[in-house]
């Protein structure tokens, strides 16, 4: 993961407690949308460094409609952000709304807050369009002695995107979960190295490969991990990686580690663009 620059946690700790009581006080109160895209500004030029007058736009024009709030750097767009009123969950309704101003805009990036919950996304540009949930947090449960939050805050911080901080972020994201790790407890490797220990156990103990698979597929890995569309995209990533190391590795003559260490690195950034 990125690491954070001192001055950023420098305003982090100056700032993110006075924050925290404007956002507790207007969740009490109820404030309306208008009054939360204010706070949600000063969030992003208080908390995540950037210049109010030339790097944040309201009301950003998209086709026939407009988005609350716009993040510029060198005037290039980087990320939308819709917001809603400080009271009002957040739902599918309203992703979907982000997400068709990301689409029609061609925006990767794409934020959805209340002021006090916050949603990453990156919109994947097929047919259909989909999304990436990156990551959420609510401001008033941020701990800055948590590296995890730090690591939230800091990928929508003008620094943060800068660095690339939020490619790096939701590549890790993207690879170290849930589905990706029900996807290796499913490959050759891991299930040889369950026969070697169940050995250590029992030497005489006779199995296969299908009855070891069966077992994590039917009572160890849950249906979730096994059945949602994440876990398809995992496995097909996962399937990629094993046939371009098998077809490197057949052009490399040599096999030991330095090799295999270049062959791993080569692989993982041609993945890494289509993660």
């Amino acid at each position: 993961m990125s690491v954070i620059p001192v001055k950023v946690l420098d305003r982090f700790r100056d700032n993110l407690s006075k924050l925290q009581k404007v956002i507790e006080q207007a969740k009490n109160r109820d404030i309306n949308e208008a009054d939360t895209v204010v706070i949600v500004t000063d969030v992003l030029t208080v908390l995540f460094g950037y210049d109010k007058y030339t790097e944040i736009t309201r009301e950003y024009a998209i086709k026939n409609t407009y988005c609350d709030l716009a993040i510029k750097l060198d005037e290039k767009l980087k990320f939308l952000i819709e917001v809603k009123a400080i009271g009002i969950a957040l739902s599918d309704k309203h992703y979907q709304q982000a997400l068709d101003y990301g689409a029609n805009n061609g925006t990767e990036w794409i934020v959805l807050t209340n002021g006090l919950s916050w949603k990453i996304y990156k919109v994947r540009f097929e047919k259909p369009i989909r999304t990436d949930f990156i990551c959420e947090f609510n401001l008033l449960d941020i701990k800055l002695k948590n590296q995890t939050d730090l690591d939230k805050l800091y990928i929508l911080c003008k620094e943060g995107i800068k660095k690339n901080a939020i490619d790096e972020f939701s590549q890790h994201k993207m690879i170290v979960n849930k589905y990706f790790i029900g996807t290796l407890l499913q490959s050759e490797p891991i299930i040889e190295l369950i026969k070697k220990e169940f050995k250590k156990i029992d030497p005489l103990i006779k199995f296969n490969d299908e009855e070891i698979l069966g077992l994590l597929v039917n009572d160890v890995i849950k249906r979730e991990v096994l059945d949602a569309q994440e876990a398809i995209d995992a496995k097909d990533k996962y399937m990629k990686v094993v046939k371009k190391l098998e077809k490197m590795k057949i052009k490399t003559k040599e096999t030991d580690k330095k090799n295999e260490e270049k062959i791993v690195e080569e692989v993982n950034t041609e993945i890494s663009s289509e993660v």
